[in-house]
């Protein structure tokens, strides 16, 4: 019996060319362009709109075939709520998300029902995300039965999947996931984002809630999916080293917009943006000689339902100067292969900043 899905857009086997691949390898996976998504805040009697939670506000970025995009950012800065964004589990105010060359959900593009077959989500609450009441096999399989496979070939590929991500399917496939371990659930969960055979992955928090040898474990078995299947990933995480370990490009959101986007190692090496330098010099040393004596970041984010005007971290930049208030950096063009980008006014030379150009700045950053 076939464990494919029997569909004609989608390759036999794992191992085979995707004929969905319409773009050649050049193209982008995912397009971006200015995405937004404003949550109303209602009060008073009549619950009348008093603002707006400006949660992603003017993002836009692009992920290759095949590359493993990292998120990082501090919680609250619009990570989670652009992931629900990218999978239309919430609908954006204005933007373009373009999917292999056709814009999502537009006239004469792709519909959003079709996206989704080749975009899956793993959630950061493994626990949540199952249902108590369906044992794991029924779990991996409902999708691809609810896509119109037959019973016993979407039982089949349940198996295989559940092979795949380490769990024996004769043992775990009728238990329910009150019996699993955390790392088992997750396991289960990422089994059930590829049931449909999809080209990319998000993953919000997916390991966060593990213990460091459980999580080491699904992080392992990540990457040789990617290997296996052509997986592409955005990983969405706080844990920085476990960013720079999956990702290939790293970006870094504060208060609903992206503030730099570049290599991993290049962007962990020398950042460029303050905030990212004060993200990374968060990150506890090992050594009993570099100690952490000062914070390397004052103060509270602001409020997203009024920003600051200008550069939203000016209010807590030790560099900030009257340019960073009167005028929005702009972040570049992040689609040139290898490209560092940093929406800041000290890496744009006729910004007018004091540091602007400044042979000695990279030193004064690190």
């Amino acid at each position: 019996m076939s464990t494919s899905l029997q569909a004609p857009a989608q390759p036999a086997r794992w191992h085979e060319p995707d004929p969905r691949d319409v773009g050649g390898p050049a193209q982008p996976l995912l397009d971006v362009r200015d995405l937004r998504k404003h949550f109303p805040l209602r009060g008073g009697a009549l619950q009348r709109v008093t603002g707006h939670v400006r949660a992603v506000d003017g993002v836009s970025f692009q992920v290759m075939k095949g590359e493993t995009l990292g998120v990082v950012g501090e919680s609250g800065c619009g990570k989670s709520t652009l992931a629900r964004l990218l999978i239309r589990l919430i609908n954006p105010d204005a933007g373009e998300q373009i999917f292999d060359g056709e814009e999502v959900a537009a006239p004469r593009g792709i519909t959003v029902a079709a996206m989704r077959r080749q975009v899956q989500m793993v959630f950061q609450d493994s626990a949540s995300s199952l249902n108590p009441r369906m044992p794991v096999q029924g779990s991996v399989a409902f999708g691809p039965i609810a896509h119109g496979v037959a019973r016993p070939d979407a039982l089949a590929l349940a198996r295989e999947l559940l092979l795949k991500v380490g769990l024996n399917p004769a043992l775990f496939g009728p238990r329910y996931p009150h019996e699993l371990s955390g790392g088992q659930k997750q396991r289960v969960n990422i089994a059930r984002a590829l049931a449909l055979r999809p080209r990319m992955v998000i993953l919000d928090e997916a390991v966060s809630a593990l213990d460091k040898s459980v999580e080491a474990q699904v992080l392992n078995l990540l990457r040789a999916l990617k290997q296996e299947l052509n997986l592409t990933y955005i990983f969405i995480s706080h844990d920085l080293s476990v960013v720079r370990w999956i990702s290939d490009r790293v970006m870094v959101m504060y208060l609903g917009e992206v503030v730099e986007i570049g290599p991993s190692e290049a962007l962990y090496n020398a950042p460029r943006h303050p905030y990212t330098q004060a993200l990374l010099r968060s990150h506890p040393s090992m050594d009993p000689d570099h100690r952490m004596e000062e914070p390397p970041i004052t103060g509270d984010p602001p409020n997203p339902v009024n920003p600051p005007s200008g550069c939203r971290f000016r209010t807590r930049c030790p560099y900030a100067e009257a340019v960073c208030a009167a005028v929005a950096p702009r972040l570049g063009d992040s689609s040139t292969p290898g490209a560092h980008c940093a929406a800041c006014h000290i890496q744009d030379p006729a910004s007018g900043h004091s540091l602007a150009g400044r042979a000695d700045v990279p030193a004064a950053f690190h």
